[in-house]
């Protein structure tokens, strides 16, 4: 269907946003026509991070080429690249200057009053692009920002939630085991290397390599299986009937004389060794051993992020470095991400970590929030329990960041057990303290310890970048009080993660 010739040229007005519609109306340079249609190759080739083409000229090529020019050696088409709020900024403001040549041209001639709007758009981009691309690219690893406006952008760049998350991924970049650990929870994708420890074999039941042949060495005397009887002066060796000889009066001479001359009744034993060696002529031999654990990864993911006030210091700048690496990985991957930050009875939080603005907003939340209060870990992980047996969320792992101080009852534990029986669940600790509570170890399956927690202290906290730890191993209540563990805890005590 034509348009209508009286909404002509206005009609074009549809294809931009909102936020050009007055500056590409009201701007004195150009044409109407193509400036409307311009406006929107303008916006589409920005927004892909390349220069307009010189033909989009608003009908004033004059004017545009200039300005166009700036636009490439201030590099801001590369930082308008998915960034629209950015792209339609430097729109309005090159309609705005181009709008202020006919204010000037009374008093200077048309080619200078082009000359210093271009000096004044220069001018005006310097200052706002300072600092800008570091910003930029760090903002597009946390969400889609086609939701955002240029004030909302700025903003938030000016805000201290933005620069608790810039310390945030400071910290991250020190602490690489631990992006390495958020990116192999859940289990939606498979990966070549298992996280699970393959069942352990043993030298009776392990199949020989392939092309080998098993050599048997015979070692007499050695200990080892009794094949026999012999006479021995070891006294070790002997048989009862000789030892009791030592009790009585007369016959420990006998004893004595027998051991002299080597006449004891004594085992013999013998070890046998079994050595396999590389044979060519060998036929391959093909092993019984159980295939290893599929290992699966990168799925959805649900934090549980400890806000107590025992949290404060170090600790919490740890937990807004992980939140900060599950949104980024959340992010890239287009994985599900669910956080849960509690702290005492009524006092929790859930925010959906997602592409758009609203996961930028719940992360920056976080940064800016203080942690204070107690510590109620029988909710979230009802929270997160609730949450695993979803649609689409069967997959995801959880992932708990805590300094240990808490414990479950045993009908959370119970439930936590029935959804690791149904769906698979994996239970993670970030611990960030000196030692394992009974009430973490119960709660997950395996535990990574951040040792050097005191280092990302803040300096006004006594923070020296050291992260000297005064304990040389987390596990001090399996160490010292292991009967103090129950059934759950104990099983840490094998097969332990770092």
């Amino acid at each position: 269907m034509s348009p209508n010739p009286c909404d002509t040229p206005y009609d074009r007005l549809q294809a931009l946003p909102r936020s050009v519609w007055l500056p590409s109306l009201i701007c004195s340079a150009g044409e109407r026509e193509c400036k409307l249609t311009d406006a929107a190759v303008w916006l589409h080739s920005l927004g892909d991070g390349a220069l307009p083409p010189a033909a989009a000229d608003f009908g004033d090529a004059a004017a545009s080429a200039p300005l166009r020019l700036a636009v490439g050696e201030l590099g801001l088409a590369p930082l308008c690249r998915k960034v629209p709020a950015l792209a339609e900024q430097v729109l309005r403001t090159l309609l705005w200057h181009m709008d202020r040549i006919a204010d000037r041209q009374p008093d200077v001639a048309r080619t200078d009053a082009i000359a210093q709007v271009v000096i004044d758009f220069r001018a005006e981009w310097q200052l706002q692009t300072h600092g800008l691309e570091a910003e930029l690219a760090f903002l597009q690893g946390l969400g889609d920002l086609a939701s955002l406006r240029w004030d909302e952008l700025r903003g938030h760049l000016n805000s201290r939630p933005w620069q608790a998350a810039r310390q945030a991924a400071d910290r991250l970049a020190q602490m690489p085991a631990l992006a390495a650990l958020i990116d192999r929870l859940g289990r939606a994708e498979r990966v070549p290397q298992a996280d699970a420890v393959p069942q352990a074999q043993t030298v009776e039941t392990a199949a020989p390599p392939a092309g080998q042949r098993a050599v048997t060495t015979r070692l007499p005397d050695a200990p080892g299986e009794i094949v026999g009887l012999r006479f021995s002066s070891l006294p070790e060796r002997m048989l009862g009937s000789e030892a009791v000889m030592l009790r009585h009066p007369m016959l420990k001479k006998l004893w004595r004389a027998r051991r002299a001359e080597g006449r004891l009744l004594s085992w013999l034993t013998e070890a046998v060794l079994v050595d396999w060696r590389p044979d060519p002529l060998a036929r391959p031999r093909v092993g019984s051993a159980p295939a290893p654990p599929e290992a699966l990864a990168r799925g959805p993911m649900i934090l549980c992020l400890d806000t107590s006030g025992s949290m404060r210091g170090a600790p919490e700048n740890i937990a807004r470095a992980v939140v900060l690496a599950a949104l980024r990985a959340a992010h890239l991957a287009g994985r599900g991400c669910r956080l849960i930050a509690f702290g005492g009875p009524g006092e929790i939080v859930e925010h959906e970590l997602g592409r758009g603005a609203a996961g930028l907003q719940a992360l920056l939340e976080l940064m800016g929030m203080a942690f204070d209060g107690g510590t109620d870990v029988q909710t979230p992980i009802e929270h997160a329990i609730a949450r695993v047996c979803e649609t689409g969320w069967h997959q995801a792992d959880l992932l708990i960041v805590s300094d240990g101080e808490f414990g479950c009852r045993s009908d959370t534990l119970a439930r936590l057990d029935e959804a690791t029986a149904r769906h698979g669940l994996r239970v993670t600790g970030v611990l960030v303290g000196d030692r394992e509570t009974l009430g973490l170890m119960e709660v997950c399956d395996q535990i990574h310890w951040v040792r050097d927690w005191r280092r990302h202290a803040d300096a006004a906290e006594g923070g020296d970048g050291r992260g000297f730890s005064p304990v040389h191993s987390k596990s001090l209540t399996a160490l010292y009080f292991p009967n103090a563990l129950s059934d759950r805890a104990a099983r840490h005590r094998r097969g332990r993660a770092c």
